[in-house]
Formats: C-alpha cells, sequence, structure tokens
C-alpha cells in the first residue's frame, strides 16, 4: 500500500525532472543557452516550417516552453502550465514529426505523445501537497489544480492551441 506522502513526492519528482528541462528547451529557442539558437536562429528555423518570419513563433514556443515547464516543476496553475506543454507538443508533433509516423526512430511523434501524457496525467492527478498549488489554496479555484476538469482544461485548450497555431502557418 502506497501512502500519501510518497504519492506527493512521485508528484514532485516527475514535476520538477519533466518541467524543468522542458522550461530548459524554452531558453535554448529565446535565449540561445544549452547549445540553443537564441531568438534569432530559432526565429529562421521557424520561419523555414512556414510561420511567417519566424519571431512570433520562436517567442510562442519558447515562452510556453519556459512557462509551462517551470509552472509543472512548481506546481503553480498546474492545468494552465499544462495546456502550455500540451499545445507546444502539439504544434511539434504537427510540424516537424506527423509526416513520419508514432515512432521515434523514425523521427516521429512519440516523444511529443509521452510529453503530452505526463502532463495530463499530472493535471488530472493535481501537483501534489508539495506544490504552490496546494500552497496557495488554488485546488478551489473555478478551475481546479486536480480532478477531470484540470486534465480536460490542459488537454483541450492545449490541443487547440496546437492545432490551431500550425493550422495558420503558411503553407
Amino acid at each position: 500500500m502506497t501512502d500519501l506522502g510518497s504519492v506527493d513526492l512521485g508528484l514532485l519528482v516527475l514535476r520538477v525532472a519533466v518541467g524543468v528541462v522542458f522550461s530548459l528547451h524554452g531558453m535554448q529557442k529565446l535565449f540561445g543557452w544549452f547549445g540553443g539558437g537564441g531568438l534569432e536562429g530559432t526565429s529562421k528555423w521557424f520561419a523555414s516550417l512556414g510561420f511567417g518570419d519566424g519571431r512570433t513563433a520562436a517567442l510562442m514556443a519558447g515562452g510556453s516552453e519556459i512557462v509551462g515547464g517551470l509552472g509543472l516543476a512548481l506546481g503553480l496553475l498546474t492545468p494552465l502550465a499544462a495546456a502550455a506543454m500540451v499545445g507546444t507538443m502539439t504544434t511539434a508533433a504537427f510540424v516537424n514529426n506527423a509526416d513520419n509516423g508514432f515512432w521515434s526512430a523514425n523521427k516521429g511523434w512519440e516523444l511529443n505523445y509521452y510529453l503530452v501524457v505526463v502532463a495530463v496525467a499530472v493535471a488530472v492527478t493535481g501537483p501534489g501537497r508539495w506544490s504552490l498549488d496546494h500552497a496557495l489554496g488554488f485546488d478551489t479555484l473555478p478551475i481546479p489544480s486536480d480532478g477531470v476538469v484540470g486534465g480536460l482544461v490542459a488537454l483541450v485548450l492545449g490541443v487547440s492551441g496546437g492545432w490551431a497555431r500550425w493550422a495558420t502557418r503558411e503553407r
């Protein structure tokens, strides 16, 4: 039998490990840290994918990765942080990987899928007691930080936002 302390610890480890690394990808995009292209390089890359001059797409993707990743890591506004992650990964799956099928070995959207599942699962489960949502009492807001509503908010906002960003690019 698992006690609640170990569930909260497991959620903390998952949130921090996935959220921090996710946010570092945004820092690569916007600041050029950790070998990334920075805003200029990332903008050029997004432009080559049909996103206008690429600057808005780079700011949106990098910002969503930083805010979503750190929000997940801190357990702050968890459904919205998860939605930012889901949206970014939905766009990435459509733009970079959809034509290659599911498996990462073929440059498919497998990794995007895993990150969407983690984000939605944390939104459904909630960030746990060791989170800012719990410390600030956000589990009583109109969008609770856990449960089916939180998971649906993350999934619906994320997928619809990510799809809309993909669908409105220049082709």
